[in-house]
């Protein structure tokens, strides 16, 4: 077993997805596509600033036809679905220069790992934006994808090749590793790039002040989830429905009946 530093953590997952060979394994894994890029930056942000919000991509690189945005997220946020829309539309809309042609250069392809899971608990789903007849059949427009994986999700169901990369994130989050279980020789090497023994003192302070923020947001979350809880159980909802709408467990919920 290798002890590791958790994928969890978007200065590790950044540490080891930012290697321009791993990051181009696992968009090829999920999205089919060979990028030719020899970088991928980080914290990356576009001047000036689109929209209302100063959006912030973890991981992005794009070469002469595609832009591809991976973000990190493991507090359990409700509106993410909505939150990644709008990062992707961004990365649509900072390509439009004029009104004279909204057609974006580069194809966007964003992708969402949830470490700490969605409240569907499903492997993997997909926004599509391509359009299609009365029948189904695609036009070949808008190919733009938003995916948003799972890793606590995976099952002997999940179809490679990316089934295993959601294991070796998984695997990540208790910091320890089997490498040996692992056939991919990208993944060894995002093991061995996030090595315990090899994280820097200034990486573990920003785990450390993630780990905070973590547990602050979190606090946040349940507060609200609470308060719409005790809401919905005074108007006389069945506790099992406000259970599922607001993804309470059933001890705190327990806790807000008593």
């Amino acid at each position: 077993m290798k002890k590791v530093a958790s994928l969890r953590y978007g200065v590790i997952f950044k540490k080891a997805f930012s290697n321009p060979d791993i990051f181009k394994a696992f968009v090829k894994d999920f999205i089919g596509i060979d990028l030719k890029i020899n970088k991928v930056e980080t914290e990356k942000e576009f001047f000036p600033i689109i929209g209302k919000v100063d959006t912030r991509f973890d991981l992005f690189a794009e070469d002469i036809d595609n832009r591809v945005i991976v973000d990190i997220q493991h507090v359990r946020y409700g509106d993410h679905y909505d939150r990644f829309l709008h990062y992707h539309c961004v990365a649509l809309l900072e390509q439009i220069a004029s009104s004279t042609n909204y057609r974006p250069n580069l194809r966007v392809f964003t992708i969402v790992v949830l470490t700490s899971g969605d409240k569907h608990k499903v492997d993997m789903a997909t926004t599509d934006f391509a359009p299609k007849d009365n029948q189904g059949k695609p036009l070949n427009e808008l190919r733009h994808k938003i995916i948003f994986i799972s890793p606590k999700y995976v099952t002997d169901d999940t179809p490679e090749p990316y089934r295993e990369w959601l294991l070796a994130i998984a695997d990540s989050l208790d910091e320890e590793v089997d490498e040996t279980a692992y056939q991919r020789q990208e993944i060894r090497q995002v093991f061995d790039l996030i090595a315990q023994d090899l994280v820097s003192p200034q990486e573990r302070f920003k785990m450390k002040d993630e780990y905070g923020m973590e547990q602050l947001q979190r606090d946040k979350v349940l507060e609200t989830a609470q308060k719409i809880a005790r809401r919905l159980l005074a108007e006389g909802i069945d506790p099992d429905i406000v259970a599922k709408t607001t993804g309470i467990s059933a001890d705190d919920l327990a806790a807000i009946i008593h």
